[in-house]
């Protein structure tokens, strides 16, 4: 059960109190407060372990909560009646196209199916009939991967006239893996199926002995994929280029598990640091810690639009130029998660709502096909306002909010960084969140919930190795080991 809200300010002792009174008073007001403090983190872990992913928790879901203690059957009740949250506007519905049709540039395999015996003479005079066209219909076909042995004879030649002109060979061509036993197909697709679908290289293994009757060690596969990073060097120098050169880019930061030659018996915990600008190229930089040094180094001399979650390592860093802007994603996020903990309350669900609203101009030019002029002009005339009433909800809730609570720490955290949330008014390029750089980990997150450790590094020789990481590249150290 929860106890009913108190304010942050203590309550005036009664005169006729005694001092030993007026101080139970406000000893039993700080308990207040800490016990609705707790009642929300509690609440929210159960959330987060026991509710879905949606924004509303239905009764069935809570009632796992009834085995807990400390959780009413009136708690129960009041969040399965508990009006959700609208959802985001999204695009206009469109009409279902109907049946796709296969690309046309697929090769056509046809396969004629004739009539049965019995189907061949006429129903009516029994006199044989002929084939007047076919009804035609098309399927996606695939033919299953079919390894083979690859046999490269280089042309010999000598002079039949005599022996001083030697031998000339014709020259080998270029390979990955010089002198390998794999083709540079079978790496090259060895890396796709490791960075792009996710397959870890024991598995790969794993399925090459059992196509081809081939056992390839896991250390093998390791080769080569450390092999193609290193000739994937120049490409990636180039991005990263192109990137600081510009005048926007997203940054985000994800963990993954590092095995360290320190005998300890446990992860190191590294990070990938993500820099992308919307639409345009992907770049991760692999760092053993994440503090300032990695961003400080990356974006050296960058003078445009860096737009993060307002984490602290980026401060301090690019040229004396940069504009540091800040996600409406991230804001939003922690307004709803104080409306989750909180059942019946009604401030941050209207600091969502308006929240949504702000989204919903975006959504509207996006819809309307608008280039950044126009969408400039359409947030000036209805972003603009959104933002003044967000600003006077957001401060008229912190006067009521526990600074240790999630609506305090929602109010903090959206008002420090107001003047970056704002930057969108003034810089027709920028988007209102970093969901495009959290989107590009995406392929980081499923490699890493399939395979732990994700990376096994060691400290010989450390130095630059680019990977391939779905859409973009991966800077990092040299001597990394995939699993």
């Amino acid at each position: 059960m929860f106890l009913p809200v108190a304010t942050p300010n203590p309550p005036s002792p009664a005169p006729d109190d005694s001092p030993e009174v007026a101080e139970l008073k406000r000893q039993l007001h700080w308990a207040y407060l800490k016990i609705q403090v707790l009642e929300e983190r509690l609440r929210l872990q159960r959330i987060q372990k026991y509710g879905p992913g949606s924004e509303k928790l239905s009764a069935v879901q809570l009632e796992l909560l009834e085995l807990e203690p400390g959780v009413s059957n009136l708690e129960v009740q009041v969040e399965s009646a508990r009006e959700p949250l609208p959802p985001r506007r999204t695009q206009r519905q469109r009409p279902h196209p109907g049946r796709q049709e296969l690309p046309a540039d697929l090769p056509r395999v046809e396969k004629v199916i004739g009539c049965a015996p019995e189907q061949s003479p006429c129903s009516h005079c029994g006199q044989p009939t002929r084939v007047i066209g076919y009804e035609t219909s098309e399927q996606l076909d695939v033919q299953p991967a079919r390894y083979f042995v690859l046999v490269s004879k280089r042309e010999k030649r000598a002079c039949p006239h005599c022996e001083q002109g030697g031998v000339a060979v014709a020259p080998a061509p270029a390979r990955i893996i010089e002198k390998g036993l794999a083709s540079d197909r079978v790496v090259i697709d060895t890396v796709i199926s490791k960075y792009s679908d996710h397959l870890p290289l024991y598995r790969q293994s794993v399925m090459l002995e059992r196509e081809t009757g081939l056992e390839i060690s896991r250390a093998t596969l390791d080769g080569w994929v450390m092999t193609v990073g290193g000739l994937l060097i120049p490409m990636a120098a180039a991005m990263g280029r192109e990137l600081v050169g510009g005048t926007y880019i997203q940054a985000d930061e994800t963990p993954v598990d590092v095995q360290m030659h320190d005998r300890r018996g446990k992860n190191h915990q590294a990070y990938l640091w993500q820099y992308s600008r919307p639409g345009g190229s992907v770049v991760f930089d692999f760092q053993l810690g994440r503090g300032r040094d990695g961003p400080k180094k990356f974006l050296a001399g960058f003078n445009g639009i860096l737009q993060t979650d307002g984490y602290a390592a980026y401060d301090k860093v690019g040229g004396p130029k940069l504009v540091h802007a800040a996600c409406w994603s991230h804001s939003r996020r922690k307004f709803y998660e104080a409306h989750q903990v909180c059942p019946g309350e009604s401030v941050s669900k209207g600091i969502v709502l308006l929240i949504n609203d702000l989204f919903g101009v975006d959504t509207e030019a996006r819809a309307q096909n608008l280039d950044l002029a126009a969408r400039d002009q359409l947030r000036q005339q209805q972003a603009r306002p959104l933002l003044e009433r967000i600003r006077q909800q957001i401060e008229a809730a912190r006067e009521q909010a526990l600074p240790a609570s999630k609506l305090g720490g929602a109010v903090a955290y959206t008002l420090g960084l107001w003047e970056r949330l704002k930057r969108f008014l003034d810089y027709p390029e920028l988007e209102l969140s970093t969901n495009l750089a959290e989107n590009s980990m995406r392929g980081v997150a499923l490699g890493r919930n399939y395979v732990q450790p994700r990376i096994m590094c060691t400290p010989i020789s450390p130095g630059p190795l680019w990977r391939v990481y779905g859409r973009g590249l991966v800077l990092g150290h040299r001597f990394l080991k995939c699993a």
